[in-house]
């Protein structure tokens, strides 16, 4: 069994930063991809960023430039970190990644979220 938990989230002013992490634990060979999604109030979960094994980025239109995603393969960790916040990315940000556990099965997680509050 593997466990994605995230910390970092809370109010922030507009304009402000925040970085969230991710760690990763449990019967982990190997994480793949790794990923941020976040789910505003009465929307879709939408993809954030995402970091693959070897590095590779990708992030949402509405966030290049803002946001960075980094991670440290040795330590099954991942972060984001998100400057010039605005109201609108106002949501709960869930970790999400595709796991090669020890008995090399590739099994897709999600963490339980932390809530980002943008506002003055």
């Amino acid at each position: 069994q593997v466990q994605l938990v995230e910390s970092g989230g809370g109010l922030v002013q507009p304009g402000g930063s925040l970085r969230l992490s991710c760690t990763a634990s449990g019967s982990i060979f190997r994480i793949n991809t790794m990923a941020w999604y976040r789910q505003a109030p009465g929307k879709e979960r939408e993809l954030v960023a995402a970091v693959t094994l070897g590095g590779s980025t990708n992030y949402a239109d509405s966030v290049k430039g803002r946001f960075t995603i980094s991670r440290d393969n040795a330590k099954n960790t991942g972060n984001l970190q998100m400057n010039s916040l605005k109201p609108e990315d106002t949501a709960v940000y869930y970790c999400n990644a595709d796991v090669m556990t020890i008995q090399f099965s590739v099994i897709n997680y999600w963490g339980k979220g932390t809530l980002v509050t943008v506002s003055s």
